[in-house]
């Protein structure tokens, strides 16, 4: 990084000094009466690299470095690897803002002193991944990344393109694929699958459970869809398989704060609705119409 000094050179004030100063001037002296206009004179330009100090404090600016951290600080090589990592994002569309919530979610990205730290060339492999595989512009590359940054340690055989052939093959689109799921292994995936096969959904209706609400696969079973389905037929004596295969976002809603005294609440009334109208409904909406 660069800064330019711009000097601009001034003309003798006597003709005493126009002798000594034509030797020394950045350029010739221009005769005020002369008929011919000559060109003015060029400025000059000094290049200098920014001091240590300069570079410190535009790392802290962006977040990427703590401005209150006492600890020791960081060598010039340091900095200047780390800066060739703020300068390999910006290339890639990264604006300053975007900076403090890279380092604060996977700070590792800014850690040349690290063992996980990742060349360039590993990176560069991820932005290839969602151009080729994923067919994502730029602008959506970069908002994978902020949306989960700690994709950019993953690698792309192992756990991304895997992913990615097992997902199309549930059925989902682009539109429904995001970071975190991406970045999900297989054998998670699967975890979601096998609960929806042991509850009595076939494997086709797993899967299009699955892709019509892929959050499904940042649930836990034993703290959220097994107590939740448990619930819709046990106590609310409804065939879970029909149910969840029409609103499969039943599991997206908290069972304490939702499920439970919506369905009490109707049960007291003897009232019995879809799943979507008594859970969609705003509170107004709701207690006004069963009151």
């Amino acid at each position: 990084m660069l800064h330019s000094l711009l000097i601009k050179p001034t003309l003798s004030s006597s003709s005493s000094s126009s002798s000594s100063s034509s030797s020394s001037s950045l350029s010739p002296i221009h005769n005020p009466h002369s008929s011919s206009l000559s060109p003015p004179p060029l400025p000059l330009l000094l290049r200098f690299r920014p001091s240590h100090r300069q570079n410190l404090r535009y790392l802290k600016t962006l977040g990427i470095i703590n401005p209150q951290t006492r600890t020791r600080t960081p060598s010039p090589e340091s900095l200047a690897q780390i800066l060739t990592t703020v300068h390999f994002f910006r290339s890639k569309g990264f604006s300053d803002s975007d900076f403090p919530r890279l380092a604060f979610l996977c700070p590792d990205l800014f850690s040349p002193t690290t063992t996980t730290t990742f060349s360039h060339t590993q990176l560069q492999q991820i932005f290839d991944f969602f151009a080729t595989d994923l067919a994502a512009s730029a602008q959506e590359s970069r908002r994978l990344i902020l949306c989960c940054p700690k994709i950019l340690l993953s690698n792309v055989e192992f756990c991304l393109r895997p992913t990615l052939i097992y997902l199309r093959q549930l059925g989902l689109q682009k539109r429904n694929l995001n970071a975190h799921l991406l970045n999900t292994r297989i054998d998670k995936l699967e975890e979601k699958i096998r609960f929806l096969r042991g509850v009595g959904f076939s494997e086709d209706e797993s899967a299009r459970i699955c892709a019509r609400f892929p959050a499904v696969f940042g649930y836990s079973v034993e703290k959220n869809l097994r107590g939740k389905y448990e619930y819709l037929v046990r106590e609310m004596k409804r065939n879970g398989v029909e149910e969840v295969n029409g609103f499969p976002q039943y599991f997206a809603f908290s069972l304490e704060k939702r499920i439970v005294p919506r369905h009490l609440h109707l049960k007291h009334r003897g009232v019995k609705v879809p799943l979507k109208t008594m859970l969609m409904w705003s509170d107004h909406r709701f207690y006004a119409k069963w009151n």
